[in-house]
């Protein structure tokens, strides 16, 4: 079978299963089987399928026809410019929590001009101390162990899975003696005096499971998601020991749902500079607060 014959009849496969955006998953599924970019496809419509190349074109497209997500299959997600492992250990890392790393840059006023990266210039006291908490694949730890060179960055994850794929991410970015990882339930066992809490913690409640896509609810790692009946069971939990850990003047920053917003500015009613950041479709997405200096 010819490359354009093969991705034709996948996309009518995939968008007769229902699959979202059939055209994309085709064509990253048969990128993903041939190693090859995008441009590639395009450019060799009369290439011929190998037998072995056919059968694991078809496992992926059986795998994605029953729900399974793209980035599981491939193994991996693009997050602030960087490749990421996944696996179903991990939540998938989505565009949306960039907002959270853009929002701690922010708060270090890190400057970025003509596609330069200038030091930051902050009022901290000594280099920035950051803890990402759940960090799941790592993507936000590392991300700021990028842009923030001059940082310590800790994260954990009450995931010793989670924490594997974390660790590797940092290998394959060169970034594994920049972030220390903890096997720990939030901010448990982590030494205090902190500058950041960051955290994309699991925020939704039990009661919103018919309105989370399939995929999500089937396949991605149920703790990573859902945190109670009412979506803010963990958040709630991690606020108090945030305040306990970050030394006067530290910032909280989590991402959450609009659905929750105004419960969780609630839980921060004794910090200052409470603020929600919304995402590009207007929603709230981050919210940061200042413990009280």
């Amino acid at each position: 079978m010819q490359l354009k014959a093969a991705l034709h009849a996948a996309i009518q496969r995939l968008g007769a299963d229902r699959v979202p955006s059939p055209r994309l998953n085709a064509e990253l599924l048969l990128m993903f089987t041939l190693n090859c970019d995008r441009a590639y496809l395009h450019a060799h419509p009369e290439r011929k399928l190998t037998m072995d190349e056919r059968d694991r074109y078809e496992a992926a497209l059986k795998e994605r026809s029953r729900g399974v997500p793209a980035q599981y299959i491939t193994g991996h997600q693009e997050f602030w410019g960087m490749d990421f492992i996944v696996s179903p250990a991990v939540l998938i890392p989505r565009p949306e929590t960039e907002h959270v790393v853009e929002t701690v840059l922010g708060l270090v006023n890190v400057d970025r001009v003509g596609g330069q990266e200038y030091p930051p210039h902050t009022s901290l006291r000594h280099i920035p101390r950051i803890v990402d908490v759940g960090t799941g694949s790592g993507c936000i730890a590392l991300a700021l162990a990028k842009e923030l060179p001059n940082s310590e960055i800790h994260a954990t994850d009450i995931s010793q899975a989670a924490l594997e794929i974390a660790r590797a991410n940092a290998a394959r970015h060169n970034l594994q003696n920049r972030v220390q990882f903890h096997e720990s339930d939030l901010l448990a066992g982590i030494d205090p005096e902190l500058d950041f809490v960051v955290s994309n913690p699991p925020y939704v409640g039990e009661a919103e499971q018919d309105q989370v896509q399939m995929e999500v609810r089937k396949f991605e790692p149920r703790n990573a998601v859902f945190a109670g009946v009412n979506g803010t069971e963990v958040i709630a939990r991690l606020i108090p020991q945030a305040h306990a850990a970050l030394h006067p003047g530290g910032w909280l920053v989590m991402e959450i749902s609009g659905t929750i917003a105004d419960q969780v500015k609630l839980l921060l009613h004794n910090w200052d500079e409470v603020g929600a950041i919304p995402d590009l479709q207007a929603i709230p997405r981050v919210v940061r607060a200042r413990k009280p200096r």
